[in-house]
């Protein structure tokens, strides 16, 4: 009989235990929530965990994304970037009391991968009987 190969998901989390690693935790949400983002990344640091969240607010005007061509690539790059933060996550924290529709999205694709989804909110969840968004 030959060994089982482990998928790559049991290989990072292989490693991550390894390496004894703490637990990663990736926060999403809407950009208009960063000053609640920073404080839920302060939180869950001081309870030991490796934090991820959204490093650039694209609602703000700044140089790298002032071109709309150049925008739209840097938010596709984003986007793929913030996937790759959920793969690389133990568990989502999802923040604030509004979520539109890439949020929903990346939550759809952390549920789908298993991974714990948690709210600041927990009225906004997607899968919440009467959700608000």
């Amino acid at each position: 009989m030959y060994p089982q190969l482990l998928t790559p998901e049991e290989k990072l989390a292989s490693a991550k235990y390894g390496l004894c690693l703490p637990p990663i935790t990736v926060i999403c949400g809407s950009t208009r929530f960063m000053a609640e983002m920073a404080e839920a990344d302060l939180r869950e640091t001081a309870a030991g965990k490796v934090v991820v969240k959204p490093g650039c607010n694209m609602k703000q005007p700044h140089e790298l994304w002032a071109d709309p061509v150049e925008a739209e690539r840097i938010k596709k790059a984003l986007d793929g970037l913030h996937r790759a933060k959920i793969r690389l996550a133990d568990e989502v924290l999802v923040v604030g009391s509004y979520i539109g529709s890439s949020t929903t999205a990346e939550i759809a694709y952390a549920r789908e991968l298993g991974k714990p989804v948690r709210f600041t909110h927990p009225e906004v969840d997607p899968a919440a009987e009467g959700a608000q968004r």
